[in-house]
């Protein structure tokens, strides 16, 4: 401590800070201010896993993503100050950075990142609708095999696109009052799709920070099973600790990738998300979903044929969810955390799809990535996009 009992900041290069990037010892790097959040990131909103991506690093464009209310937050990095980087140190990334920032900034005046809730609206309804005519098909029509493919086609496009809307109110990114889209992230994933909030706030934004980064990015964490990209074979090759015919994988994908996915491993992971944490009100709007499924599905179909509805369901979502998910990632860079200034570390791992009326329906305007990825989570940027796209 100094004098009068005010702390004591230091000076470090880039190169100090870049040692502390152990799991019990973490410094970030915050508009040229350092921060020890060696113990704060065990009590991080967003997790320590998210926020432990970065240390050792540079967070500046990655803490201004993922915090919608900077004032609110600057309040919490005051404790956890300890300096400043040296004077002189030279950024190699600056004019990359600084036109970023510019974008954004530019991005921010012209109003792109203001919600549209008419757009959120219309996207629930339709939702709500095919939800509806899901459980109509079959109640009107008979549990015949048109009837019931209709009606689970349905079901699973329901489960899909509400997939798509809750991942705008995860991001806190639709209302001004976070409470809101926190209520309509419930409502959504928990309530609509049976998932658990919480559980996908740890994965999904853990993606978010280091995109297409091995052992960091959980999308890319599938080298038990398949091997994607270039630098991901070599790896699992030099560890010899490879046990799967690789060189079949385009084969046997197709029986244990898509169709396991949610029907499984997500259901397996959620709860386990749950339980182990304790998360109460995860499991009680996840159990919202399975009561009124069954409650309403069982007396239609059975117990037996119920659970056959239900697995097919998934299965299509999971093959649906694999495909948009994976094809503005997989086609891009994966490699190990090389410390990437955040817009080229995006740009690196994303790509756009074309825009037409049926990619933006059908991704839920994530075709948008590159947008989504390096700037921020708004559904206006989505329309601003899309407008940008029929004038050129």
């Amino acid at each position: 401590m100094g004098k009068g009992g005010r702390k004591q900041l230091g000076s470090y290069s880039c190169q100090e800070v870049a040692k502390h990037d152990k799991r019990d010892d973490r410094w970030i790097i915050i508009n040229n201010e350092v921060y020890n959040i060696t113990e704060w990131s065990k009590r991080h909103p967003g997790g320590s896993k998210v926020i432990g991506h970065y240390a050792g690093q540079d967070a500046t464009d990655a803490f201004r993503a993922f915090h919608n209310d900077l004032d609110q937050v600057q309040k919490y990095l005051l404790p956890l100050h300890i300096g400043s980087v040296q004077k002189g140190e030279v950024n190699k990334n600056y004019s990359l950075e600084k036109d970023f920032r510019e974008l954004r900034e530019t991005a921010e005046k012209m109003g792109l990142f203001k919600p549209s809730y008419w757009f959120f609206f219309i996207h629930l309804a339709h939702i709500l609708a095919m939800e509806v005519m899901a459980y109509l098909t079959l109640y009107y029509f008979g549990t015949g095999w048109i009837p019931f493919i209709v009606s689970v086609c349905l079901y699973a496009t329901v489960q899909s696109q509400i997939g798509w809307l809750q991942h705008d109110f995860g991001h806190l990114s639709v209302f001004k009052s976070s409470w809101l889209d926190h209520v309509f992230h419930f409502l959504t994933i928990g309530c609509i799709k049976g998932a658990s909030p919480s559980w996908w706030n740890h994965m999904h934004y853990q993606h978010h920070a280091k995109p297409n980064v091995m052992g960091k990015d959980p999308d890319v964490r599938v080298d038990q099973l398949f091997v994607v990209g270039e630098k991901m074979p070599v790896k699992v090759a030099e560890s010899n600790k490879s046990s799967m015919p690789y060189n079949l994988q385009h084969k046997y994908f197709f029986i244990i990738g898509p169709p396991l996915l949610f029907p499984v491993y997500f259901q397996f992971m959620l709860f386990r998300h749950i339980f182990t944490r304790r998360l109460w009100k995860d499991f009680i709007v996840v159990m919202a979903f399975y009561v009124k499924f069954f409650y309403l599905y069982t007396p239609l179909l059975g117990v037996g044929w119920v659970f056959v509805y239900y697995e097919i369901m998934r299965v299509l979502e999971s093959h649906w969810f694999t495909w948009v998910s994976q094809s503005n990632h997989i086609p891009m860079d994966i490699d190990e955390d090389t410390a990437e200034p955040w817009i080229r570390l995006q740009l690196k791992a994303t790509c756009d799809i074309e825009q037409s009326f049926f990619n933006d329906w059908f991704t839920g305007h994530l075709n948008f990535q590159i947008e989504h990825q390096s700037l921020k989570h708004s559904g206006e940027l989505w329309e601003a996009t899309l407008h940008a796209h029929h004038v050129s």
